[in-house]
């Protein structure tokens, strides 16, 4: 009809303009009518949805298992899918304070892995390429992790950018906010919307370090309107200090869960442990009172979080609606139900702890995976926008689903549905299923009205959720107590589970250590490197299951322990093992070398100071001597003491260590690869390779002692017969033959066995004797050498017993040579005893009576505790720190000319000759066997190692020649 009219006035006026704008106004008209229809048969069908939607809820709410029912069957719809093989959805950890390779790091990252996404790391939002580009408005992450550090750089990012409804961070700003320490007092409880309301919160308890107040703690329960049950019997009385540790899920509306686990700490406990919050409470206060501590507990903790979240904004307008927060409420108990908060904190704490950095560490990354785990069961990839297809399907609802619902409430309503379901180690906190009897005085009003700012609908279905699972928890504990059947005492094996999984979880060190490669439960061997300063590493692994038992290089080792870590390469063994039967098994076997760098070390410059010192700082043997360098005048170069007059008259002459520094007040600018050991008034003969052979010849020399002992003989062999073709660990007697072109012997008793009982242990005497039997023959003259020494086992018994077998055996003109205590001992390791700073300056005295009685018998003596003291931190792998040689295997093979030398060992006659059968111990062809070689390393071994080369082949001549001056 319009059309009609228009056409007319064309044929009338047949003016362009005029017709152009008559076609314009007719198609706008058209347009308004049409959008005008559309819209009101939209609206109205939807008010009549809307209206079969709220009676929808209404039978849900009667039938929750229909809701579930619905939940459930919306996660498989093809706008929401899980695919746990082709994850589309990015992890970003934001490290802060901490480094990529801190187990928490690697906790965050391996576990999100395992659920399917893929993680990057950086240090603050502004540093990651993923948050700084935003490709695709921002949603090409899913998960943010802000740890310790990085909190503020995450909050600017939730504060610039709301993240989308599919998007999860571990931040709630509103707490942030409110647990805020405003001058000594919470911020929340600052704000007058708390006017005449009363927490039992301490004021104090955001503040940094809080401390128990009794005084703050009864003017907080003395306002309190709610009844306060106190226990007066003596075997129900709750005094403790609890650690609860809470999940927030959703703050808006508030969604909260508490860990089972807690951190107790009794009027009776020194130290806090870890422990099952309701078992603590069964065992304090009986079956009936704890359930009565654990409600109180809840809705202490549920009044806080909703007061906090009644004094910000976050309730009206959630700026993340998929956000989790952990918090820690430390909660303080005086002999009452009702606890008062001392303490909040948006973190978990594990202070107070016997062994707060392993075991806190330990509890908290277990936790951590708890809450990783229920929260991110599959990696969820984004939602599709609704097609026309889904709004048919689904009756023409806004929203593509069958509760038609916002996405972000959808998300919510599944999240909780999947948390009550599958919780774990967690409780459900808040909604609570009933507010029953809590009185409805001013914090209740006010608290409660704030739940029903939001949707009421969404509330109702929330708090049905809670009370469904609530009340099939209860019937499920009920027909089925899970009350085991208790094994035979006697059997101890029935109480043990076996190893079905011999994995480490993770591996604990401190100071941390960064593996090669990153720990993996899969991966069986690791290296890491550790600087000159750090002699010891406390080791803490730690199994997947805790019927896997772990023990450290033995199967009879410690499961923790702390390591001595000698300079250059150290192996330790974790074994884990299966002890259910009655005899272990060694299921796997990790390894970890740790390698120790030498002491800092600069090449030496044109402009010098000598600088000489005695001892260090980091441990004073001398408290009447200075630690440390010192600078030197005069001191003379190795050169210039050589051509000194006077050779050394005893190996204890008075003597320190020199080098040469840049500054003496700075130990790194030294050149310590030309640190020397010098007497203060003569030197000790270097002999040559020629000069030494000659020495040796015909000769035979007896080593008793332990390792020490044994790396000197070992020293002394190399030195003779230029390289070192057998090398042995030996703990009983051995005789080297054919050493020195056959022209010297050398054997070796180990002593003492400390390893045996104590009953069974041969004494020195024994040793001694069956040493100089092995022996045989000798001749009682210098031709004829004994040294005997060790750590710290020598004492002046030993001496007496020395000069009385040798008078017996007919051997009082052979050459003894001491060698005096040593460093040792000194660190706290464990298995070993350890020596306290006294004990370790009582060595000093010790030593110098066996220096003086020595020499008083006519022995040589080598003062090795004077020599070692200086560079106690210089010492090679092993657990007594007291091993300042290592033998290693040479890369090349020396030449076939060499001959192999012939070994003796305990037990073999003496009779037989050194090329003949030996049974086991058979010794085969030289030229049949491949040649290896050994060297010995240690540059402290090698200054008294010849020094008791220089005692041996020089003190003779010496000393005649100043007699007779």
């Amino acid at each position: 009809m319009l059309f009609r009219v228009i056409w007319t006035l064309r044929r009338r006026c047949c003016t362009g303009p005029l017709l152009l704008l008559g076609i314009a106004l007719g198609l706008f008209y058209h347009t308004l009518t049409i959008d005008r229809d559309s819209t009101e048969f939209k609206s109205s069908h939807r008010d009549h949805r809307n209206k079969s939607v709220a009676f929808d809820y209404k039978l849900l709410l009667k039938n929750p298992e229909r809701l579930i029912s619905l939940l459930e069957a919306s996660q498989t719809n093809s706008f929401v899918q899980h695919s746990k093989c082709s994850c589309v959805g990015k992890a970003i950890i934001l490290t802060g304070q901490h480094a990529p390779t801190d187990t928490e790091v690697q906790l965050f990252q391996r576990v999100l892995q395992q659920q399917g996404y893929r993680v990057d790391q950086a240090r603050y939002a502004e540093t990651s390429a993923t948050l700084r580009l935003d490709r695709r408005d921002g949603r090409d992450w899913s998960v943010l992790v802000c740890l310790k550090g990085s909190e503020k750089s995450c909050l600017r990012k939730i504060n610039f950018a709301h993240p989308y409804h599919h998007q999860r961070v571990n931040i709630i700003p509103a707490f942030f906010g409110a647990f805020l320490d405003m001058g000594g007092v919470c911020r929340f409880l600052t704000d007058s919307k708390l006017s005449g309301v009363t927490l039992p919160v301490l004021p104090s308890a955001c503040a940094p370090g809080t401390l128990y107040n009794a005084e703050d703690e009864r003017s907080v329960m003395q306002h309190l309107t709610q009844p306060i049950i106190h226990s007066y019997s003596e075997n129900h009385v709750l005094n403790a200090t609890v650690n609860v540790y809470i999940l927030v899920t959703s703050a808006s509306p508030l969604t909260a869960f508490v860990h089972r686990t807690a951190l107790v700490r009794t009027h009776l406990d020194k130290n806090s442990y870890a422990t099952e919050l309701q078992v603590f409470f069964r065992d304090r206060l009986g079956s009936v009172l704890s359930q009565q501590a654990s409600k109180n507990l809840k809705h202490t903790i549920s009044d806080i979080l909703k007061a906090a979240l009644l004094t910000t904004k976050e309730s009206s307008s959630p700026r993340c609606q998929l956000c989790f927060q952990l918090l820690t409420f430390t909660l303080h108990y005086n002999a009452s139900l009702h606890p008062v908060v001392v303490k909040l904190k948006t973190d978990l704490l594990f202070d107070g702890m016997r062994d707060p950095h392993f075991d806190g560490q330990i509890t908290k990354e277990y936790m951590l995976e708890h809450v990783l785990k229920l929260l991110f069961p599959a990696c969820i990839s984004e939602a599709r926008e609704p097609t026309e297809e889904n709004q048919l399907k689904y009756g023409g609802c806004e929203w593509p689903n069958s509760l038609c619902l916002p996405p972000e409430e959808m998300h919510l309503l599944q999240q909780f549905n999947q948390h009550l379901k599958t919780p774990g180690p967690f409780q459900l906190l808040y909604p609570i299923s009933a507010p029953d009897h809590l009185q409805h005085d001013l914090i209740q009003k006010s608290l409660s009205a704030q739940d029903y700012g939001w949707r009421p609908a969404l509330m109702a279905l929330l708090q049905q959720l809670s009370l469904y699972y609530t009340r099939r928890n209860q019937t499920d504990s009920i027909e089925d107590p899970g009350h085991e059947t208790k094994p035979d005492p006697s059997d101890s094996l029935s109480r043990k589970g076996r190893c079905v999984d011999p994995h480490l979880r993770q591996l604990y060190t401190d100071p941390p250590m960064v593996l090669m490669p990153t720990f993996n439960p899969w991966v069986k061997e690791y290296r890491a490197e550790v600087p000159f300063d750090v002699i010891t590493i406390w080791i803490r692994p730690e199994p997947v299951s805790p019927q896997c038992h772990i023990h450290l290089d033995e199967h009879r080792g410690p499961k923790m322990a702390n390591y001595p870590v000698g300079l250059g390469n150290n192996r330790i063994n974790i074994l884990v093992m299966d002890e259910s039967e009655a005899e272990p098994v060694i299921m796997t076997i990790y390894t970890l070398h740790i390698y120790r760098e030498s002491r800092p070390s600069l090449p030496m410059f044109d402009e010098y100071v000598m600088c000489s010192f005695v001892q260090d700082c980091g441990l004073v043997v001398r408290p009447d001597q200075p630690c440390g360098l010192e600078p030197v005048s005069g001191v003379r170069s190795s050169e210039e003491a050589q051509a000194l007059p006077r050779p050394c008259l005893s190996g204890d002459e008075p003597a320190r260590w020199v080098v040469p520094c840049l500054s003496c007040s700075d130990n790194r600018t030294c050149d310590w690869r030309e640190v020397a050991w010098q007497p203060d008034s003569c030197y000790h003969p270097l002999l040559d390779q020629p000069q030494l052979q000659t020495c040796m010849m015909d000769r035979k020399i007896l080593f008793i002692g332990d390792s020490t002992n044994r790396g000197m003989m070992y020293y002394l062999m190399e030195r003779v017969n230029i390289t070192l073709e057998d090398w042995d660990k030996a703990h009983d007697t051995i005789v080297y033959h054919n050493l020195n072109q056959g022209r010297t012997i050398v054997s070796y008793s180990y002593y003492p066995k400390f390893w045996l009982p104590k009953a069974q242990r041969p004494t020195f005497q024994r040793a001694l004797q069956q040493l100089i039997v092995r022996s045989q023959p000798l001749e009682n003259s210098p031709q004829t050498v004994l040294v005997a020494g060790g750590v710290q086992w020598l004492n002046l018994n030993h001496l007496r017993t020395i000069q009385q077998v040798l008078e017996r055996e007919g051997l009082q003109n052979i050459i003894v040579v001491v060698k005096s205590l040593g460093m040792g001992f000194h660190l706290s390791v464990d298995g070993i005893r350890s020596l306290p700073l006294s004990g370790v300056q009582e060595l000093y005295n010790v030593n110098k009576n066996i220096l003086e009685s020595a020499k008083h018998l006519g022995y040589e003596v080598i003062d090795t505790l004077s020599i070692t003291m200086g560079r106690y931190k210089e010492f090679l792998q092993g657990r007594c720190a007291c091993h300042f040689h290592e033998v290693y295997k040479l890369h090349f093979t020396t030449a076939a000319s060499q001959r192999k030398l012939k070994i003796l060992r305990h037990g073999e006659e003496s009779g037989l000759r050194a090329n003949e059968p030996t049974g086991p111990q058979q010794q085969e062809d030289p030229l049949s066997q491949p040649s290896v070689s050994y060297h010995v390393k240690g540059p402290v071994n090698k200054i008294y190692s010849e020094i008791l080369l220089s005692r041996i082949c020089v003190n003779q001549a010496v000393n005649r020649t100043f007699r007779q001056q």
